[in-house]
């Protein structure tokens, strides 16, 4: 049995991979900052939270992280802890970069003083890219960030890449376009147009207030996507992969089809905000996961217009749980 240790596993991607991991046969850990306080409701929706083997660690903290290397023993470390907003990132830009550079920059020199033979996933961002002019971005296409986060979440991929060079550890890097799912908490524009679609079918007089509608970007489902992060560390050499569909929708299409999936026309519902636009908003991402196909046999199968029939069915059916109780 292999053991695995998920860092941030209460959040959507964390919950979903310990899940697969469970179903796989792993011995799963999971890392909080407070693990005897934090509610793990991700989990307990899952239904595993009784599964995974909960400990308190801080990636801030050196001497927190060796502590949790040499109590686990894992054979996998997924790191997918840190600040996870964009936007919030603009507000908090000096915690940003701490929970996701430092915090990866401490979790590397960790495994190489544990001397074991780790294998470490870091979940990097497709905000690294910026603009591309409207290509595709792959794993060559420069870095170009536009947000605190972006700019993080850049320093911990090239970390990865410099442990991975000069120690020979196996540390890779998934590079990953937006993927959603229920899990999603409301901060998320994608999940706050479901949530709020779903309100207004079942009654409500809300009005959506909303950013740049004309924004792009490839949006995946969240549970296809943790199987990448897992075959990542199944192969004999580590690699960074960009993980996407390939396919690029507007803000606008994305709203339109949650609507239209629960029944309603968005234009009588929506109204635009200047304010909610963020500082050096990116216009547009696009992405070409060919490499993920052809090394690792990962294709996504879910693009935009079925997550979001996913995600706004998975919606109806609370609300009608709610309502029946």
């Amino acid at each position: 049995m292999k053991t695995a240790l998920i860092l941030g596993v209460s959040g959507q991607d964390g919950a979903y991979l310990a899940k697969l991991l469970l179903d796989k046969g792993y011995a799963v850990f999971g890392g909080s900052r407070d693990a005897q306080v934090t509610p793990f409701h991700n989990l307990s929706q899952l239904g595993i939270r009784d599964q995974v083997t909960l400990e308190s660690v801080s990636l801030n903290d050196f001497r927190s992280v060796l502590q949790i290397l040499h109590k686990v023993q894992p054979d996998e470390v997924y790191n997918l802890a840190g600040q996870s907003s964009v936007g919030l990132s603009f507000s908090l830009p000096a915690e940003t970069l701490e929970s996701i550079a430092f915090g990866a920059l401490n979790l590397l020199e960790a495994i190489r003083f544990n001397g074991k033979a780790i294998k470490l996933y870091n979940a990097g961002s497709s905000e690294c890219f910026g603009d591309t002019q409207g290509e595709a971005a792959n794993e060559s296409t420069p870095f170009r960030p536009r947000s605190p986060y972006a700019v993080a979440k850049a320093a911990a991929f090239w970390e990865v890449a410099n442990y991975r060079e000069a120690y020979n550890l196996f540390a890779c890097s998934g590079i990953l376009f937006n993927h959603e799912s229920p899990l999603r908490p409301e901060r998320f524009v994608t999940r706050k147009v479901i949530a709020a679609a779903c309100r207004l079918a079942a009654g409500s007089s809300e009005i959506l207030r909303l950013g740049d509608l004309s924004i792009s970007r490839d949006w995946g489902w969240a549970p296809e996507y943790v199987n990448a992060m897992w075959l990542m560390l199944q192969q004999k050499t580590a690699e960074d992969y960009v993980i996407a569909t390939g396919h690029t929708s507007r803000l606008e299409d994305f709203v339109e089809a949650a609507f239209t999936h629960a029944g309603l026309d968005w234009r009588k519902h929506v109204q635009i905000d200047t304010g909610l636009a963020r500082p050096n908003e990116l216009k547009n991402s696009r992405a070409s996961p060919i490499k993920a196909h052809t090394q690792l046999g990962w294709s996504a199968t879910c693009i935009m217009p079925a997550v979001v029939r996913m995600m706004i069915d998975h919606e109806m059916r609370a609300i009608t749980r709610q309502t029946d109780v």
